[in-house]
């Protein structure tokens, strides 16, 4: 039987609307079972803390289980990618953070590239670094400390958390803006007793790793890396104010799994967005002297974008390279 062209034209519009109402649908009901949020990161680092805050506040909000699953190692690259060969369909998501962004330049030969395999959900926050000196250095301000290092070339060491680490990007970054010359000492594990100590003079740790011995005056603080005042120290100035257009924040979000549906994607940002908004989660984000900050998609994306060709110019002017 052959169908009026009219009624064979209405038929198969219809037939090519059933996938996008199908979309529409599962959207609607996301979730109906437990979410995972991998992270690439042991438990109660900050990647871990930041995506368990969000993911309690998701599933008191959306009415499933939003659980964090640990897969450290590697920087973070066993976790993302777990999640780039997971199904695209919302249920397995990414911790993801600063580290993903770094990782897509230091190592050469990663299985994914986090850009082009990854959607960019949301931003969660933001935590500034803060550039710490041990007391026994003589500066007592940002530009003290410059002219001081300008002074000694070679002669200060900064430690770190490792090659490729926040601390040690941020390190980076700032010698290559001011133009000094620090020698670089990775650590394995903790570099705060050799700090205390005075073993090595400066560090450019996060803001929550340090602001006790802050507080008691066993470091100095010169300087937070965010682009404004960090409200958990709110006399130190920024690096900024000293070397204009300088930002490097630690930083964690959600992102999912290329061609994961939009309109999953856009619930889960507006959801993200709505629990930071908060005055409740926003507490819990400062009281770890962190930052709740929220974006849209494609703002997030974006941010990411303008991280990866950053952190790619730093490791190319530090030569950094993967032990």
């Amino acid at each position: 039987m052959r169908l009026p062209r009219r009624t064979f034209l209405r038929l198969a519009a219809g037939a090519a609307a059933v996938p996008a109402l199908m979309r529409g649908a599962a959207a609607a009901d996301y979730p109906t079972r437990p979410v995972h949020i991998v992270v690439g990161f042991p438990p109660g680092l900050a990647t871990d803390i930041a995506s368990r805050l969000i993911g309690q506040a998701l599933s008191q909000r959306m009415g499933q289980q939003f659980v964090v699953d640990n897969r450290p190692g590697a920087g973070g690259n066993i976790a993302a990618e777990t999640v780039v060969r997971a199904s695209p369909d919302g249920y397995t998501l990414l911790g993801a953070s600063v580290a993903n962004t770094v990782n897509a330049t230091l190592y050469r030969n990663l299985s994914f590239n986090f850009s082009r395999d990854f959607v960019p959900v949301g931003l969660i926050d933001r935590v500034p670094n803060v550039v710490v000196v041990n007391p026994s250095v003589p500066a007592a301000t940002l530009v003290e400390f410059i002219a001081y290092a300008k002074a000694n070339p070679g002669k200060i060491n900064y430690a770190s958390a490792g090659n490729g680490s926040a601390s040690n990007t941020t390190g980076e970054l700032f010698k290559m803006m001011a133009g000094v010359d620090l020698l670089h000492v990775p650590y394995r594990s903790s570099f705060i007793t050799d700090l205390l100590a005075g073993q090595v003079q400066a560090s450019f740790p996060p803001v929550p790793l340090t602001i006790g011995y802050i507080r008691d005056g066993k470091l100095r603080a010169l300087a937070v890396t965010s682009a404004t005042r960090s409200d958990a120290l709110p006399g130190v100035s920024t690096v900024a104010e000293v070397l204009p257009g300088f930002e490097a924040t630690a930083w964690h979000g959600i992102a999912a799994p290329k061609n994961t549906p939009a309109e999953i994607v856009a619930r889960l940002n507006q959801e993200i967005s709505a629990s930071l908004a908060d005055p409740a989660l926003k507490a819990k984000f400062a009281n770890i002297g962190s930052e709740a900050a929220s974006m849209t998609t494609d703002e997030f994306e974006k941010f990411i974008r303008d991280e990866n060709e950053k952190w790619a110019r730093v490791i190319a002017f530090a030569g950094l390279k993967v032990e």
